[in-house]
Formats: C-alpha cells, sequence, structure tokens
C-alpha cells in the first residue's frame, strides 16, 4: 500500500512542478478543486482551455486513487494509474507549447 500512496503523491507533485515551471501570475499550489480554480482564475485560464482540462482530469483520477481503500486496490486501481500517466505526459507535451 505504501508505493500506491508514495505513486499517489510523486504524481501529485509532477503535475504541479509541470505546471509551475511556467511562467504565471499564481502558481498552481495544489490539485483540490479549490485549488485548481483558485490558480485558473488568477491566471485567467479558461475553462474550455486544454491544459486546465488536463489538469481537472489528472486530479479527479488521483482523488479516485485517494479514496480507495486497501481492499479495493484492483486492476481499476492499475488502470487509473497508468491513466495518470498518460494525463502527465499530456500535461507536459501541452505545458511545453506555452
Amino acid at each position: 500500500m505504501k508505493s500506491e500512496f508514495n505513486n499517489r503523491i510523486d504524481a501529485q507533485r509532477e503535475v504541479i512542478s509541470i505546471i509551475n515551471k511556467l511562467d504565471w501570475k499564481e502558481e498552481l499550489f495544489g490539485l483540490s478543486a479549490g485549488g485548481i480554480a483558485r490558480w485558473a482564475k488568477a491566471n485567467s485560464i479558461p475553462v474550455g482551455d486544454q491544459l486546465y482540462a488536463l489538469v481537472v482530469s489528472a486530479a479527479e483520477k488521483l482523488f479516485f486513487l485517494a479514496n480507495k481503500s486497501q481492499e479495493q486496490i484492483t486492476g481499476e486501481y492499475r488502470t487509473l494509474s497508468i491513466e495518470v500517466g498518460g494525463l502527465i505526459r499530456q500535461i507536459e507535451q501541452v505545458a511545453s507549447v506555452r
């Protein structure tokens, strides 16, 4: 279980780090709905923005993973973990052209 926890935390840190490498008026401080909304508002990022959508999607999947109990660590968990990895790569790609 510890490795899954560390992987989630590492994934969250990676998303935040990628985003904060860009020059924003205000950095992204966390992947909560409120944290993302604050970052988007402070930086005038529209809801339809691709980077915004990717960050929201990654945050939702990470939140879901964080709320799975130990008994529920299954193929679904692994699948979502892989999806988060793909989202992180997409975030890197989109961020690299900003």
